[in-house]
């Protein structure tokens, strides 16, 4: 059974930051693209970082690139986002994905084969 469990979220002020992490278990983790994923309410899910399965391609949505860094653990089969100088317009549920194709890194939603439940990130202005 493939689980995907985020953790970190929380309540931070305007230029705080956060890191999130999704721990995975059922998964080839190391053969899958990872991705980070936002939706606030009465929005589209949309992109916000993915990571290939090598760490070696990582894709940000622009609205976040230069805050936002996305890692993995290929040990721990962990993948994180480190979040930077957080923005009100960041606040949103989070979720992490896993993409069992292992190229090319989409950062389409409707690509990922399976989801967290997600984690509330809500930033303060």
């Amino acid at each position: 059974q493939v689980q995907l469990v985020e953790s970190g979220g929380g309540l931070v002020q305007a230029g705080g930051s956060l890191k999130l992490s999704c721990a995975t278990s059922g998964l080839t983790f190391n053969r899958c693209t990872m991705g980070w994923f936002r939706q606030a309410p009465g929005k589209e899910r949309e992109f916000v970082a993915a990571i290939s399965w090598s760490g070696g391609n990582t894709p940000y949505a622009d609205s976040v690139k230069g805050r936002f860094t996305i890692s993995r653990d290929n040990v721990k089969n962990t993948v994180y986002l480190q979040m930077n100088s957080l923005k009100p317009e960041d606040t949103s549920v989070y979720y992490c994905a896993a993409d069992r194709y292992m190229l090319p890194v989409r950062t389409d939603p409707k690509m990922y084969d399976y989801w967290g439940q997600g984690t509330q990130v809500t930033v303060s202005s």
